[in-house]
């Protein structure tokens, strides 16, 4: 149940992450930043999903190893949105909230599982 819980939190967050991207302004800078931060953010559930298909329990954790890096360099785009473009922090705060969380779950998650080697 747990791991239905994370897939499905990390789902809405790429929505989340999709409209914080559809009210970027239109400008160069804000073009690189979010599709670095679409793929990260996006790639933390679709490494989620692909861990359940996994064939070994080896690539199950490599696979949750991945969406643990991807939800860190989310944080790191979300930090550049914040600290160096004129988006409201209040929009970005939540979202880089969310991904520590996020990446705490899938750390705490990486170290249980790697304990039951």
């Amino acid at each position: 149940m747990a791991n239905q819980d994370l897939k499905v939190r990390a789902y809405r967050y790429s929505i989340e992450i999709i409209k914080l991207i559809e009210t970027l302004p239109n400008k160069k800078t804000y073009w690189i930043l979010s599709d670095q931060l679409l793929r990260a953010a996006t790639s933390i559930g679709a490494n989620i999903v692909e861990a359940k298909s996994a064939s070994s329990k080896k690539d199950f954790i490599r696979f949750y190893e991945i969406a643990l890096k991807s939800a860190n360099e989310t944080k790191y785009w979300l930090g550049l949105l914040r600290d160096a473009t004129e988006i409201e922090k209040q929009k970005i705060d939540p979202l880089l909230k969310e991904a520590q969380e996020l990446s705490n779950i899938l750390a705490s998650s990486l170290m249980t599982m790697k304990k039951k080697k």
